[in-house]
């Protein structure tokens, strides 16, 4: 089993950032890819950021591109999201996942483990 724990999350102004961590316990997820989504209107769960085991492939939502990096320390166990330039719409809970291979890693419903989200909100 793998318990992932979010923090990070807070209120904050538009154009502005927040790093977003998550922190693996019960395995290691250093052999699993890792994703960040967020609820999205007519979606349970929108993907935002995903990254492969080793952190040498990320992808990204158009929405956020160029504005959110994904990243990894194997050696803390803990995955990251770095958000910067910030817009209201990114407001939402943020949720970490990890699935077995980067396959389909923009769906949902392939990832093996959930947290339990950090809300994010963003005023203008």
């Amino acid at each position: 089993q793998v318990q992932l724990v979010e923090s990070g999350g807070g209120l904050v102004q538009a154009g502005g950032s927040l790093r977003l961590s998550c922190a693996a316990s019960g395995r290691t997820v250093s052999n699993f890819a890792m994703g960040w989504f967020r609820p999205a209107p007519g979606k349970e769960r929108e993907f935002v950021a995903a990254i492969n085991w080793d952190g040498r492939l990320t992808y990204y939502a158009d929405s956020v591109k160029g504005r959110f990096t994904i990243s990894r320390d194997n050696a803390k166990n803990i995955i990251y999201l770095q958000m910067n330039s910030l817009k209201p719409e990114d407001t939402a809970i943020y949720y970490c996942s990890a699935k077995s291979g980067i396959a389909s890693y923009r769906d949902s419903t392939r990832y093996d483990y959930w947290g339990q989200g950090t809300q994010v909100t963003v005023s203008s």
